[in-house]
């Protein structure tokens, strides 16, 4: 009988918390870390969200709703964009792979349900769009490390090799049909591979067998705070808009009307970014929502907090008018600096939309 993913993950060391259905570590933290630099590791990104676009009109509707160019796509390429809400405040950063019948959007864990119905609100009666969430049906898994470029010429696939974020393709492992994109949503080097879950423990144990180091959920969240990737219920709230969760590279301020665009248009005209996200380092652990005070006035918080092998690392918004980068701050019984995190920009670059 065929093994489960989770029975595959278990017999390499996987550990799961809680309910949680992908590990949270598979014992092996740190010799994963060292991997990155010269190899290629492997996460179980399945409980992300996943929602199938088809019909006529599915690339005009998705251009109405988020901040990228969808338009442009052509089949086997894709881009990551940004769900605001009529005021710009942040929803979700997803990936949409295009294909000549679909559209494919990766959206972050647990926003399948919501994002479903935030986009049925702006379906009309004559729009020929069909939504179908397939989050249950399909797994995704993510390669990183600098080795990830010799890691998919053994696997046949050296026309990917350099091409630009969100390139795709399709191709067979293990006896199983697998999109495999450029990217993998951190802004490190590797990719990214979608394929039905029925057959993705055979997958994951050949992409094991061919040297990629299985690496839990604790340290991907590690990746994310290093790189500064923005999640939902974190750095993307109501409280937000995109310029200020440095999402400038993910919004077209060419493609004209879309949700929330007249507020994104219009504080980045009148420099109206009043805040903005960084990392920061700190001395001591700080739990998220903690408020950063300077001079007995809140100036910012943290969002978003981890312990690492190097130290304790956050992500936190802060005031423009109170510093940036090197400002260095007490945090309750913690101090820290801030720094820039390479995931995220802080000025629109024409052209360079990802």
């Amino acid at each position: 009988m065929t093994q489960t993913l989770q029975e595959i993950q278990v017999s390499l060391g996987a550990v799961f918390e809680g309910e949680s259905t992908i590990p949270n570590s598979f014992g092996n933290d740190l010799a994963a870390l060292s991997a990155i630099k010269k190899g290629v590791i492997l996460c179980d990104r399945s409980h992300s969200g996943l929602i199938r676009l088809t019909g006529e009109d599915r690339v005009q509707f998705l251009h109405n709703q988020s901040t990228n160019d969808i338009k442009r796509l052509q089949p086997g390429e894709g881009c990551q964009t940004v769900f605001v809400t009529s005021t710009a405040r942040t929803i979700d950063l997803a990936t949409v792979y295009a294909t000549e019948e679909e559209l494919l959007l990766w959206l972050s864990p647990g926003q399948n349900q919501s994002m479903i119905k935030w986009l049925d609100r702006y379906l009309f009666p004559m729009d020929r769009v069909k939504l179908t969430d397939i989050s249950e049906e399909m797994a995704i898994f993510t390669l990183i490390g600098e080795g990830s470029e010799n890691f998919i010429k053994n696997l046949s696939l050296e026309g990917l090799s350099s091409q630009l974020e969100g390139n795709h393709t399709q191709f067979n492992l293990a006896g199983e049909e697998i999109k495999i994109a450029v990217g993998n949503g951190l802004g490190l080097s590797g990719y990214t591979l979608i394929m039905p879950i029925n057959g993705a423990g055979k997958v994951w144990g050949e992409l094991v067998k061919k040297g990629a180091i299985p690496a839990g959920d604790r340290l991907w969240e590690q990746l994310r705070i290093q790189q500064g990737r923005p999640l939902p219920e974190a750095e993307l709230t109501d409280e937000y808009n995109p310029l200020e969760a440095g999402l400038w590279n993910k919004i077209s301020f060419e493609k004209g009307c879309y949700i929330g665009q007249e507020t994104v248009a219009r504080l980045n005209t009148y420099k109206g970014v009043k805040q903005r996200l960084w990392g920061i380092k700190l001395d001591a652990p700080v739990a998220p929502d903690t408020p950063i005070i300077i001079e007995e006035k809140k100036v910012g918080k943290i969002t978003s907090s981890i312990d690492t092998p190097e130290g304790s690392l956050g992500l936190a918004y802060l005031k423009t008018k109170a510093g940036g980068e090197g400002l260095k701050v007490k945090i309750g019984e913690s101090t820290g600096e801030f720094v820039a995190v390479p995931f995220l920009s802080h000025e629109y670059y024409a052209g360079k939309q990802s």
